[in-house]
């Protein structure tokens, strides 16, 4: 896939929390090739329409921030065995003062990416693995909650002057 060490066609993608925008960059006849910007929603239909966008111009491999947690649905959505889909800390693709905006800054990862001028990319586990890991991130929160609220009650109790009896 890649002409020397540059990639023939990727895609980079500036994802926020309710869209994302993307720009394909190509590599054609010595040079790089930008598409124009597109803005997709982040809503489980917008982001179809961004791997149908994504077949339909044959680009195959992705880069995006992991911006937060906003970055994981677009991830899950995209991921398959046919699209590549890296994910980058937002530090090895920071755009210079005064020159970040959400076009910009995807045709940017695009550029990077293509090039292969990105320090590192983060390990996204297999799907079973994030799946297991958000039940037990559940899990946990949950019994915090209820141990929170055991102790609220128990406080509330103590200082009305009520004890609970023990036996």
């Amino acid at each position: 896939m890649a002409v020397g060490s540059m990639k023939k066609c990727c895609c980079g993608v500036d994802v926020h929390k309710s869209f994302v925008i993307a720009v394909i960059a190509r590599f054609v006849k010595d040079e790089v090739v930008f598409s124009r910007p597109v803005r997709f929603s982040t809503y489980t239909h917008g982001l179809r329409e961004f791997k149908e966008w994504l077949r339909r111009n044959n680009c195959y491999e992705i880069c995006m921030e992991s911006t937060g947690k906003y970055y994981m649905p677009v991830y899950r959505v995209v991921s398959d065995e046919v699209f590549h889909v890296d994910v980058v800390h937002p530090k090895y693709v920071r755009a210079p003062r005064g020159k970040k905006n959400d076009k910009r800054d995807a045709k940017r990862i695009a550029d990077m990416y293509m090039r292969d001028h990105i320090a590192e990319y983060s390990l996204i586990p297999p799907a079973d693995i994030l799946a297991i890991r958000d039940v037990a991130r559940y899990r946990r929160k949950t019994i915090n909650t209820m141990t929170a609220e055991k102790n609220r009650m128990s406080n509330c109790l103590t200082v009305s002057c009520i004890k609970a009896l023990r036996h």
